[in-house]
């Protein structure tokens, strides 16, 4: 089978709710990152064959297959089409997968990759409250079949975070302990200047806005999310956000014609299902599935991120896997900085790929939980 290869990465800062980025349309949100990745790379503009983008809450400005608009709206053109996936926070990844398949089957040579969400601008689950004007409570609650299959029970992440807890013995003061390290990590490599070739400045905003000067003390004043769920504060929850990210992935023969270096192989990829009321449960067995598909073990894996839509879906993978929470998220994540749902799954790989390269490490595992209990797996090799 042929191979797939990343030849660049890139995103925006992660702008915090009503921060530096807010005002920004999100078409040229994302825009930004895709003409970026054209002017890096000496492909004709002209040649590319697709731009996959991830996006969830495709309403207002983020309506309208927003993969083919941010391309226009970065002036680039016109005879390059774009699709949008929503596989909710896998979205992007998601994307990524697609495109590899493309090339892989030899149907495509070079495809923009990325994702795109403005959360000040539509706020978090805004497509799931979208229908409520025409009759539906949620996605959900009018549906016969799922109603005869899952009943009332509820599809809440909230809810789903502190069951996750709650299963694992994870306790409130340990998921502060996590939160405040993914802080630390992330203002450490910041400051280490680890982030700078992977950002693209926008609108006088250079560096991640997201992650926080805080305490345990600070963490341990916050009141629950919700009195059902004692446990999930804001604290521990990834931060809403505004940001874009892109990738280029192309064919070995496009490596050729265009004299490209590539930076890592696409080396597994895979999706698996799981219950969708624990809902935030699925890279578990995702990984579990991925490493015997692959034949791998967590041993050969040298980096992992895993987003961390709630501290506790981190902790309980890393108690199920016996992974080197070391090793897992070593720049920080969502919690610290950010979590653009649509964007994230190329944000975590671009970190990824070059934490990979600072360190010398071979292959890194990137998965995260989605809407409706799924979960991405994507392994990728360091080349070079």
């Amino acid at each position: 089978m042929a191979e797939a290869y990343i030849v660049d990465a890139l995103r925006t800062p992660t702008g915090r709710r009503k921060g530096g980025l807010s005002h920004v349309h999100a078409i040229d949100l994302g825009a930004h990152v895709l003409k970026a990745l054209v002017e890096r790379n000496a492909i004709p503009a002209h040649e590319y064959d697709d731009v996959i983008f991830g996006c969830v809450d495709t309403i207002g400005s983020q309506a309208g297959d927003i993969a083919r608009t941010s391309w226009l709206a970065a002036g680039l053109p016109l005879n390059v089409a774009g699709t949008t996936v929503d596989r909710q926070c896998g979205s992007s990844q998601q994307a990524l997968h697609f495109a590899a398949q493309a090339v892989m089957s030899g149907t495509q040579d070079v495809i923009a990759v990325g994702g795109v969400q403005t959360m000040t601008q539509i706020p978090i689950s805004a497509a799931m409250l979208a229908g409520q004007p025409y009759g539906f409570t949620t996605p959900f609650a009018e549906s016969k079949g799922w109603q005869a299959r899952f009943g009332d029970a509820p599809v809440n992440q909230f809810y789903a975070a502190q069951r996750i807890a709650d299963h694992w013995g994870i306790s409130r003061a340990d998921m502060e302990a996590f939160a405040l390290e993914s802080h630390r990590r992330a203002i450490a490599a910041t400051e280490a200047g680890y982030f700078d070739r992977e950002i693209v400045p926008l609108e006088g905003v250079e560096r991640d806005e997201t992650p926080r000067q805080t305490t345990l003390e600070k963490m341990a004043e916050l009141e629950p999310v919700d009195p059902e769920f004692p446990s999930i504060t804001a604290a521990v929850s990834s931060q809403t956000c505004d940001a874009s990210a892109a990738m280029l992935v192309v064919s070995e023969a496009a490596l050729k014609r265009y004299n490209l270096t590539p930076r890592a192989r696409i080396h597994h990829l895979s999706v698996c299902g799981d219950d969708p009321i624990w809902h935030l449960r699925a890279p578990i067995p995702a990984t579990e599935a991925a490493l015997k598909k692959a034949g791998m073990t967590m041993d050969q894996i040298d980096l992992v991120e895993i987003n961390e839509a709630f501290a506790s879906v981190v902790m309980s993978w890393l108690q199920e896997t016996g992974y080197s929470h070391d090793k897992t998220n070593v720049n920080g994540g969502a919690i610290a900085l950010g979590h653009p749902l649509g964007a994230t799954g190329v944000r975590l790989m671009t970190g990824l790929l070059h934490e990979l390269e600072r360190r010398g490490g071979r292959f890194g595992l990137q998965t995260m939980c989605e809407g409706g209990g799924q979960a991405n797996v994507t392994i990728i090799e360091r080349l070079g």
